[in-house]
């Protein structure tokens, strides 16, 4: 029995060239990924940044107002960042208005890049999300809803891959105490914000927030939790001084160096 070549087996380059094009159409069906520029933060998730064509879901990890307004500057800063482009705008859509605009603009969001949407119900929210997704022509769709179940985050991720657009879905609580992302969801990652005293300053005066970010679940990754600074002016994360350093995975049992 005759044995082919080692030469033989190898690929030819055409067909290398062919194989690259095809991964490269891949990616880029997937849409953009977006990283957030802290260390430890991207070299956790799973490619290094959000799916640009995918569902991320954020809660409060309490029902405080305190880290309900953590969690909605979370997810502003994430819009603000999509949304960095000159000429686009992010969507935000609820079934009650009560955002704060300024608030907004300082994590980056300012009204020149985002646009409103008020629904009755979350039933009739989530498929006007659907509609922004598919069209393609949004930077972000943000939406607000106290219920999804697991037919709703599938769709929401079907039509965020067909339109490559990043979809933001904001669980809000419905009993107290009972954490929303408890329900099942297709998410690509899911995402619970709460606020943390802020740094002590060398002189008098208010430090830049700080907030416990926790990934409690990603696709292709392990969960974990970083102390972090609020977003600034442009959406951006940092690590604080005091923790450069070090990331502190779900559970506490590990660390991971910047």
């Amino acid at each position: 029995m005759s044995m082919l070549p080692i030469s033989s087996l190898r690929p030819r380059a055409d067909e290398l060239a062919a194989l690259r094009e095809a991964v490269a159409r891949v990616a880029a069906s997937r849409g953009p990924v977006l990283p957030f520029g802290v260390g430890p933060l991207d070299h956790l998730l799973a490619g290094g940044g959000l799916d640009g064509a995918g569902l991320h879901e954020v809660a409060g990890a309490s029902a405080s107002w305190s880290d309900d307004a953590a969690a909605t500057l979370f997810a502003a800063g994430i819009a603000a960042r999509f949304a960095a482009a000159p000429g686009v705008s992010a969507l935000w859509a609820l079934t009650r208005f009560d955002l704060y605009a300024p608030g907004l603009e300082q994590a980056g969001l300012g009204p020149d890049r985002v646009l409103y949407a008020q629904g009755r119900t979350d039933k009739e929210l989530l498929a006007m999300c659907e509609d922004a997704l598919r069209d393609g022509s949004l930077a972000c769709v943000i939406a607000e809803v106290k219920a999804a179940d697991q037919t709703a985050t599938r769709r929401l991720q079907l039509a965020a891959s067909e339109g490559n657009t990043p979809m933001l879905l904001y669980r809000r609580y419905r009993r107290y105490g009972q954490c929303p992302l408890g329900d099942p969801s297709l998410a690509m990652t899911r995402w619970r914000i709460g606020t943390l005293p802020s740094g002590r300053l060398a002189s008098p005066g208010v430090g830049r927030g700080r907030w416990s970010v926790e990934l409690v679940r990603q696709r292709g990754g392990p969960p974990f939790s970083l102390e972090l600074e609020a977003c600034d002016d442009q959406g951006r994360l940092a690590l604080p001084a005091a923790a450069r350093n070090r990331a502190i995975a779900a559970g506490g049992a590990a660390r991971h160096a910047a």
